[in-house]
């Protein structure tokens, strides 16, 4: 499973807790990584980051995650225990589309899209869907157009629109689509939304050097986007991305705790991410 993507979900310093409660829920899940700031999942072989930094964003259901299994019962246990705690956005019930679904924000503010039926082409267990909204609403063709010129291994798998009786007429009612490999859907909504695309819920790319951490930076902030801090940045529809180079995580940590905290003052400093110059501090 391609584990150079991933979502990371921002926590107001419970992602322990949070890391608990979905390991006691999903199955095939374990804690990775834990070093107090973040709280790795592996879910069923998928990576799910946990980022318990404070109270300044909170997940929101523009970007959600949608199980899809093909045992109604599964789907049921499912959304009983997400919503214990939580709010129910649409109620566990047949649908055209499924014989069994259910729409969940739990505990924590992550939503939740459980559905029976098949998930397409792909082996993840579950699939972060983004919402277009508000002044982005109708930009999902657009969106998937952009990722899937910029990284490698991608196609778009399917695109269902909406008729003009549900939504607007040619508006994406469910889409699915692969960047490197992994998957991910998106849709459109008409409705006035309280939420936005903010950091609340990001998505990782993991490179490889700084050749790609450019390449995957300098696309993705183009027309419109905006460089943020510590390798974050957004794209023109506000979607959050962090671009993080593999050797960062070394570095950070490595024994030599002075290193390491030498890395992580001067990273603090950084837009962008320079590899090379993170090496340098750490070899001094």
């Amino acid at each position: 499973m391609n584990n150079k993507i991933y979502p990371c979900i921002w926590l107001d310093k419970n992602g322990k807790e949070a890391a608990g409660y979905y390991k006691s829920i999903f199955p095939d899940t374990h804690i990775a990584e834990d070093n107090g700031l973040v709280q790795m999942l592996s879910i069923s072989g998928q990576n799910l980051m946990l980022l318990s930094a404070g109270p300044q964003f909170k997940p929101n259901a523009s970007i959600s995650f949608l199980i899809a299994s093909e045992n109604e019962e599964e789907t049921v246990r499912l959304f009983n225990e997400l919503s214990v705690g939580g709010i129910v956005l649409m109620p566990l019930d047949s649908y055209p589309f499924s014989t069994k679904y259910g729409w969940v924000r739990d505990k924590f503010g992550v939503t939740w899209q459980l559905y029976t039926g098949e998930k397409g082409n792909t082996d993840q267990y579950f699939i972060p869907t983004l919402m277009y909204v508000n002044q982005q609403n109708g930009r999902a063709k657009e969106a998937i157009e952009l990722y899937t010129r910029i990284f490698p291994g991608s196609q778009t798998e399917s695109v269902m629109e909406y008729d003009g009786q549900e939504d607007t007429k040619g508006n994406v009612q469910h889409a699915q689509f692969h960047i490197d490999h992994f998957t991910m859907a998106c849709m459109d909504s008409s409705i006035q939304h309280q939420f936005n695309f903010d950091e609340g819920i990001s998505l990782v790319v993991i490179t490889a050097d700084q050749q790609e951490t450019d390449y995957y930076w300098n696309n993705l902030v183009q027309e419109g986007g905006k460089e943020s801090m510590c390798g974050w940045l957004k794209d023109k529809f506000g979607v959050s991305w962090q671009i993080v180079p593999q050797k960062l995580m070394i570095l950070m940590n490595q024994d030599d705790r002075e290193k390491a905290k030498k890395v992580t003052d001067a990273l603090m400093q950084m837009q962008k991410i320079d590899i090379d110059k993170l090496s340098a501090i750490s070899a001094a």
